[in-house]
């Protein structure tokens, strides 16, 4: 059983950088791909990015492309979340998640959640 908490959310302004952490226990960090992602209010949880197991490919989500950056530390069993220039549209929930199985990652059948940490960005 892996368990996943985050930290580092907060209110910011538009414009801003935030990192986000995500700290696994309870497993082998090493064989999980890790995603983060983020739930508006009022709107579905969606993908933001993902990172395979060795950390050498990523995705992204169209919105954040060339403003997000995550990254793994396998010997911290940590993954991060670098997000720069924020915008309002930025705010929302922020949830990191893992599984074995990348592609579940993307199919919403993500077997492990972390609880989420709200992320603010004012205008």
């Amino acid at each position: 059983q892996v368990q996943l908490v985050e930290s580092g959310g907060g209110l910011v302004q538009a414009g801003d950088s935030l990192r986000l952490s995500c700290a696994a226990s309870g497993g082998t960090f090493s064989r999980y791909a890790m995603g983060w992602f983020r739930q508006a209010h009022g709107e579905e949880r969606d993908i933001v990015a993902s990172i395979i197991w060795s950390g050498r490919s990523t995705y992204y989500a169209n919105s954040v492309k060339g403003r997000f950056t995550i990254s793994r530390d396998n010997a911290k069993n940590t993954v991060y979340l670098q997000m720069n220039s924020l915008k309002p549209e930025d705010t929302a929930v922020y949830y990191c998640a893992a599984d074995l199985l990348l592609d579940n990652l993307y199919k919403n059948r993500v077997n492990y959640w972390g609880k989420g940490i709200l992320v603010t960005v004012s205008s």
